[in-house]
């Protein structure tokens, strides 16, 4: 089996962890393929993990069979532009703090990498959103799992974001910004600026203001077929547009309009993995700190 590996980071107290992954893997006999940003950290380092094939910023379908991520879910948002359209699956380990998306467990490491080579998982289909512009922005990674942002720039003004669905007038959103989230993102910024919470099959999308100067402006839940455009007005006359952890600085002219991706996003699941769990877990759901 080929399976590729990213990561974005390394430290001494990860280096057991990253070897014991690659340890697994070659004991089952695995080729291995790893993008050229982690492989610099390692080598940086000093670390050396057995032989590997090194690849650039994007892998051919037919190149690896599941790829892992070695990380928080920052990691694995930045492998799914790695891998496209090609709808490769994903499994993230986390390494990091909360992780919605990578969701291993260092201690689950062997048990989960076991899983993969057993073919004991199944497949979590993530919806995601693509960009259209007349500006060519992101390159051909015009995609997102989480969200699509608006932002204002300068610290001083706001911006005012005349939305539109389908082609018709939604609202003007005056505000600090706007938020286009899919399910998978409601746990991200959406959430922490007020938006609901949305499980990943509920074919939606999700428009969230940011620090909107009206109490009436609240978040909106709405058919993922259906095309959000925007027209900008902006006293600075430059803001940044954002997909994932990815920005743009461009200028009110700009044409903007966000519609479902043709492809989706395959998380692998494991068979013990429920999403309830996961949230209650993350969310600290049913604690209470008086305890």
């Amino acid at each position: 089996m080929n399976i590729g590996i990213h990561g974005k980071v390394f430290s001494e107290e990860l280096r057991p962890i990253i070897q014991l992954v690659f340890s697994v893997l070659k004991e089952q006999n695995a080729r291995l393929f790893v993008s050229k940003v982690f492989d610099n950290i390692l080598k940086g380092h000093g670390a050396v993990f057995g032989e590997y094939k090194v690849y650039e910023d994007h892998l051919a379908p037919e190149a690896i069979d599941v790829m892992l991520t070695l990380g928080g879910d920052g990691t694995l948002l930045e492998a799914v532009t790695h891998i496209g359209a090609s709808e490769i699956p994903i499994l993230g380990i986390n390494t990091g703090r909360l992780g919605f998306l990578a969701t291993i467990a260092k201690t689950d490491i062997e048990k989960s990498i076991g899983a993969i080579f057993e073919r004991a998982y199944t497949y979590d289909e993530r919806t995601v959103l693509h960009l259209d512009s007349d500006r060519h922005l992101f390159g051909e990674a015009n995609f997102a799992l989480n969200d699509f942002t608006i932002l204002k720039k300068d610290s001083s003004s706001m911006i005012v974001v005349h939305t539109f669905l389908d082609g018709v007038f939604l609202n003007s959103y005056w505000s600090d910004g706007i938020i286009i989230s899919t399910p998978t993102g409601s746990t991200g910024y959406n959430l922490s600026c007020g938006g609901p919470l949305v499980l990943p099959q509920s074919n939606n999308f999700i428009i969230t203001p940011v620090s909107p100067h009206s109490l009436t402006l609240r978040p909106m839940v709405i058919a993922d077929n259906m095309e959000i455009s925007f027209q900008i007005e902006d006293r600075s006359k430059n803001f940044l547009v954002t997909l994932d952890s990815r920005h743009e600085t461009v200028d009110a002219s700009v044409k903007l309009c966000i519609k479902k991706e043709k492809f989706v996003v395959k998380l692998v699941k494991l068979e013990d993995y429920n999403i309830f769990e996961t949230m209650k877990q993350k969310l600290n759901w049913g604690m209470d700190v008086r305890n």
